[in-house]
């Protein structure tokens, strides 16, 4: 089926899916846009009934109202019942004077000027001396701006406040006084709701950020004690595994410790359970600032403590540890208003150099924290070095 196009705007030329490039009937020549005669295929009509919408209006709309076509013909008034259809207010504005000469059906409700006659009143006579001003000035503008300007406004109306937008642009017909063209859209419902769904989306990106959160809370408290904060058990084993297998291929080095607060019994028996639980909070908050990402600090149970530290040998293990010995040595826990003070012991065992195999390496460090313990506490103990004697 083929369509005989009368006139087309240049926007509707310009579009790619036109099946081939309109023709000008050269008894148009020297109107713009107008005379344009073109065979468009089915397809492609669907395709222009469906396009554009009234966001597109404001971009093309001086291809739509064009010079030739503001002349009062019947084209003109089938252009303006189009307009009426996508609920845009057309209004053409006599620069000169300052009064409307042309509107569409619905430009007088879209304003909330019904049973207002438009056509020959000045915008003083139909809105506020505020609304007036600002029109003027919009006025001013499009007249100075060759490609048109588009220009936001809000009415006070019956039903409320509503959102305008409106693209103005000046012209000079073959004959007569310079007009201004304005188109106005109310975007009142646009707005209200992008603002709905921006709300909506707000209220996702929280709910996500929940679910996130919550999973997160899930993870940890599947690998981490509640009461320090740090790793569970099964956890720590199996980064200790990890590190030992990435080590022996890398012939590198990681360091073990292992801890214990030494007077956990006197604790007890002076401040309660409630306090031996604030004093292993209190090293564990002390665990978590002093080891790095790559590092694990676990609790085993009870007051016992194992660190693995990722990367580093004995003696480097043993700076580190010793920072943190002073500082428990240092703090103070609160509890009841009373002062809980605590010190810690410590053992320090090396991989590969103290044992080639985790279990063994857990035995070393547990027999040197022993003995910093039997030492009296409150001190470190490295684990033996083996030494393979050379064959």
């Amino acid at each position: 089926m083929q369509h005989t196009v009368r006139w087309l705007s240049r926007w509707l030329c310009e579009m790619p899916r036109l099946s081939r490039k309109p023709q000008v009937d050269p008894s148009f020549e020297g109107q713009p846009h107008a005379g344009i005669s073109a065979n468009i295929d089915t397809s492609v009509a669907r395709h222009l009934s469906g396009a554009g919408g009234p966001e597109l209006i404001h971009t093309h709309m001086a291809d739509f109202l064009a010079p030739g076509l503001l002349d009062g013909t019947a084209l003109n008034s089938a252009v303006l019942h189009a307009l009426d259809q996508l609920g845009v207010g057309v209004l053409v504005k006599d620069l000169s004077t300052g009064r409307y000469d042309l509107t569409n059906a619905i430009a007088a409700r879209l304003l909330g000027l019904e049973g207002r006659e438009l056509v020959g009143a000045q915008d003083a006579d139909l809105f506020d001396a505020t609304l007036a001003v600002a029109l003027r000035a919009a006025d001013l503008q499009a007249k100075a701006t060759p490609g048109g300007v588009i220009s936001e406004h809000k009415l006070e109306m019956a039903g409320g406040r509503r959102e305008f937008t409106a693209w103005r642009q000046a012209f000079t017909p073959e004959e007569g006084a310079s007009k201004l063209v304005s188109v106005w859209q109310d975007v009142t419902d646009a707005r209200r709701r992008e603002a709905q769904l921006q709300g909506a989306l707000a209220q996702l990106e929280q709910q996500q950020t929940a679910n996130e959160n919550l999973r997160r809370d899930v993870e940890g408290s599947q690998v981490r004690d509640a009461l320090s904060g740090l790793y569970h058990r099964a956890h720590f084993e199996e980064q200790l595994c990890r590190e030992a297998d990435l080590s022996s291929r890398e012939q590198r080095e990681f360091a073990l410790v292992a801890i214990a607060v030494d007077n956990m019994d006197e604790i007890r028996q002076h401040h309660g359970l409630d306090g031996c639980e604030r004093v292993i909070e209190s090293l564990g908050r002390l665990l978590r600032a002093g080891t790095r990402a790559m590092d694990a600090p676990c609790r085993l149970g009870g007051d016992r403590f194992v660190v693995l530290l990722s990367g580093v040998g004995l003696a480097t293990a043993h700076s580190r540890m010793e920072q943190l010995r002073r500082q428990c040595a240092q703090h103070i826990v609160a509890h009841n208003g009373q002062p809980i003070p605590f010190t810690v012991s410590m053992g320090v065992a090396s991989f590969p150099h103290t044992a080639g195999l985790v279990d063994e390496l857990m035995r070393s460090a547990d027999r040197a924290l022993a003995g910093a313990r039997e030492k009296g506490g409150n001190r470190i103990v490295l684990a033996s070095i083996q030494f393979t004697p050379v064959a």
